[in-house]
């Protein structure tokens, strides 16, 4: 496999942004952030960004977590893609 084929080495537990974009409602804030708690519970709560498209229709948060593997990565990436209010996780 040549070197541009290869995903990136991650070298884990690691400070890990996650961008979770979605439509903006009232709880939306409270769901990602309860799943995000879920999965990595010693987040660090201050990091949190939070924007309000121009025109209030959609959200998006920045939640920093410290991620320990891929299997906690996808299955957080995976819980908040079935929360019914998120849209996009990058």
């Amino acid at each position: 496999m040549s070197q541009e084929n290869q995903e990136p080495k991650i070298e884990f537990p690691c400070d890990y942004p996650i961008k979770i974009l979605g439509r903006s409602c009232d709880h939306f804030k409270g769901t990602v952030l309860e799943i995000v708690e879920q999965h990595s519970p010693d987040y660090d709560r201050s990091s949190v960004v939070i924007k309000d498209s121009s025109k209030g229709t959609f959200v998006s948060m920045t939640v920093t977590i410290i991620a320990t593997g891929k299997p906690q990565l996808e299955a957080l990436h995976g819980d908040l893609k079935n929360s019914g209010v998120v849209t996009m996780v990058m």
